[in-house]
């Protein structure tokens, strides 16, 4: 876990430096919170639900190449995650080219229910840890800055 200790020489940091620090200690913590709640409930892990997310917002398939792009992964580690949710009945991959070449994932009717369970339980904590803590004004503001740093690094990757 991530030490809230002073810095290493103990002087004062400047504010936009804390504010990284805290966002880093935070996203941290939130996604330990959110992992460990939908693991135990659900048995998914927040990678499995965001892969089934974004199944689900492409009406239910997605090139393998697309879905490692959204979830910023390695191909290999979507391959891995793909095959891990096919294993337990949650979606098929399967080839889409007569070469053989392309692969597809698609949600399954059991990945549908498992997903919606885990929809549920996630948007509740999300509201309890995240959004409960925002006035209007704060979700302005973090949607301003991280759309910009998100489309910074999307465009220097």
């Amino acid at each position: 876990m991530w030490s809230r200790a002073a810095t290493p020489d103990h002087r004062e940091v400047d504010t936009p430096r804390q504010a990284w620090r805290a966002y880093w200690e935070a996203t941290a913590l939130l996604r330990d919170r959110l992992e460990k709640s939908l693991k135990d409930e659900t048995g998914l892990r927040l990678t499995d639900y965001n892969l089934l997310l974004l199944l689900v917002e492409a009406g239910g398939s997605m090139r393998m190449g697309e879905l490692a792009n959204r979830m910023v992964f390695a191909p290999s580690r979507i391959t891995y995650r793909v095959r891990d949710l096919a294993d337990r009945g949650l979606v098929i991959r399967e080839s889409e080219d007569a070469d053989r070449r392309g692969a597809l994932a698609t949600i399954t009717d059991e990945g549908r229910r498992v997903f919606r369970a885990a929809a549920q339980l996630h948007s509740c904590q999300v509201e309890e840890y995240f959004l409960n803590h925002l006035s209007p004004g704060d979700a302005e503001v973090l949607l301003t800055v991280f759309t910009a740093v998100g489309q910074n690094l999307d465009t220097t990757a």
